[in-house]
């Protein structure tokens, strides 16, 4: 086929296209609109200690331990308490993640829920956790031992799900594909019918010379 006969090919049945797009993102915008708005509270602890080179490098190989100590069902447990939540530590840690950074030595801590308030709550109250271990274990440690944990700032709060205009954009984008799939099927089963001089042309590889009026 030539650039011809797609130009055509869209001429006769863009609006096909344009249709789906159009269906689809709304679809997708109506659902997104319609789905409960999780947020997500992230706090971010800071590990630290006195600057001594091996003393960092031990800090930065610590957060590993001070990560899979927070991400536990007891400390799930201690915050389920202090926030008097009508939850299970399990449900509970399933909605957090923790994890620390790749390039700092920094732990972070992510909650997703319903409430916003809530979820920087959850977020502040187990991140004090580590701050109140580190507390507790330094009063036995010499100072230059030592190894802090601080909460950086207040928790952050974004909108995790829905995304109304990702997910509209999504759908247009799958309803035009999937216009496209469908105008060109329809060609397919059309490809055989003899409407233009065009269509002789293609069909017998001759040129037409002439044609008769419909009227």
């Amino acid at each position: 086929m030539e650039l011809g006969d797609y130009l055509r090919i869209l001429k006769r049945r863009g609006w096909l296209i344009i249709l789906l797009a159009v269906l689809t993102a709304g679809a997708a915008f109506g659902f997104s609109k319609a789905q409960t708005t999780i947020w997500q509270a992230s706090a971010r602890l800071l590990i630290t200690a006195r600057p001594d080179f091996g003393q960092t490098q031990a800090t930065r190989a610590l957060r590993l331990d001070f990560a899979v100590w927070l991400n536990s069902s007891l400390r799930a447990a201690e915050v389920i308490d202090a926030l008097q939540l009508d939850m299970t530590p399990g449900e509970l840690m399933g909605d957090v993640t923790i994890a620390p950074s790749t390039s700092e030595s920094v732990i972070q801590i992510d909650v997703e829920n319903s409430d916003p308030d809530l979820a920087k709550d959850i977020a502040r109250v187990w991140a004090e956790q580590l701050e109140m271990e580190r507390q507790v274990r330094n009063a036995d440690l010499r100072l230059e031992d030592r190894i802090y944990a601080e909460l950086l700032d207040e928790p952050t709060v974004a909108i995790e799900s829905p995304k109304p205009l990702i997910n509209t954009a999504a759908g247009a984008v799958f309803g035009a594909l999937l216009g496209i799939v469908i105008v060109f099927i329809l060609e397919w089963i059309e490809s055989g019918v003899v409407r233009r001089a065009e269509d002789v042309e293609r069909h017998l590889d001759i040129p037409v010379i002439g044609t008769i009026p419909t009227q």
